[in-house]
């Protein structure tokens, strides 16, 4: 009787974690916390609370409200804020929610808009390949709807009743978690997200995370970043896609072959920022998506970050490029219709 074989790993992305042949997955999640935020300069921490909240009891899945003081001017005027969905990076397999570096980029965010946060987790591949993030976005943003429609009852969370504008949302992620506010878009511009009465007035991405077979001149010709290279890019996508399933997919690539075509919903859309760093390999798939959508006739704001790598704010959140991006952030924000208003 011939005797199986050991489980052997067939795929690895050091030092975060390892797939074996009988599909286990060994993750260290000690190293997701090897590369910490840069904290605040002294008197900056914001004066932000923050609460996490389950919002998919089924899987136990839960998102971080961070929630700023409101003004005395707007308190007493009965002005509410906007409110800024955010999802994480991680290129769908490392991370979440309550990272440290995340935390502090929402902290930043929350107090200096100001906006309501909710800073959402979401399955990871390779135990959940994509589209199992995409499916929990779109349960987020449900939940968002839920929180709106139960204003002015007693099932309304105190947290949110007082401050939240819901007909103000923007929605908004760095790497992986840009790629997840393209998904979010598509969904919602063809109709299979139906979120009324809440009103998405923004799409925010920064530094999305795309991909593709054919290589980019950025993917091509740029030296590898400090935290990113193309082998981790590779095995990324192996991990996070469909078994099999190329770089082309339309879950990773939304210009390829395969993929929707972005025309059927652009009209739909609300207006998009998209940021890129100017050293980022992922640069020109950010540039090109940008450019397909402006080329449709869709409002679309693409700022360049020089000299800045991929996922600069989530670990320099106080960096001078940090302090920016938060002011181009706020200005996107009140510029699009969520200006503190009654």
């Amino acid at each position: 009787m011939a005797s199986s074989s050991p489980p052997h790993v067939v795929e690895d992305l050091p030092p975060f974690l390892q797939l074996l042949s009988d599909g286990t997955v060994i993750r260290d999640r000690s190293a997701e916390y090897s590369i910490l935020p840069t904290p605040p300069p002294p008197g900056r921490q914001p004066d932000v609370r923050w609460k996490d909240v389950v919002y998919d009891a089924a899987r136990g899945l839960k998102l971080r409200v961070y929630k700023p003081p409101l003004s005395p001017s707007s308190s007493g005027n009965n002005k509410k804020l906007p409110v800024l969905v955010y999802f994480h990076g991680g290129g769908y397999v490392i991370c979440s929610f309550d990272l440290p570096n995340f935390h502090s980029c929402c902290l930043r965010l929350a107090g200096e808009l100001p906006a309501l946060v909710f800073s959402a987790d979401y399955r990871l591949a390779p135990e959940h390949r994509l589209p199992a993030a995409f499916h929990d976005a779109a349960s987020v943003l449900s939940w968002v709807r839920a929180q709106a429609t139960a204003t002015g009852t007693e099932n309304a969370d105190p947290w949110l009743a007082d401050s939240a504008d819901f007909s103000r949302v923007f929605v908004s992620g760095d790497s992986a978690g840009g790629g997840i506010v393209n998904q979010v878009a598509l969904r919602l511009g063809s109709g299979q997200l139906d979120l009324g009465p809440l009103r998405v007035a923004g799409h925010v991405m920064l530094f999305p995370l795309f991909g593709g077979e054919q290589r980019t001149a950025s993917e091509a010709e740029y030296p590898p970043g400090p935290h990113l290279s193309l082998p981790v890019l590779d095995k990324g996508w192996r991990l996070a896609l469909p078994v099999g399933a190329t770089r082309d997919h339309p879950l990773a690539n939304p210009l390829g072959p395969g993929s929707p075509a972005l025309e059927l919903v652009a009209g739909a859309l609300p207006p998009l920022l998209v940021v890129v760093g100017g050293l980022d390999l992922l640069r020109d798939r950010a540039v090109d998506y940008a450019a397909r959508l402006e080329a449709m006739g869709h409002a679309v704001e693409l700022v360049e970050f020089e000299g800045q790598h991929h996922g600069f704010f989530a670990v320099e959140p106080y960096g001078e490029a940090g302090h920016e991006l938060v002011c181009l952030v706020k200005r996107f924000v009140h510029g699009n219709g969520a200006a503190v208003s009654s």
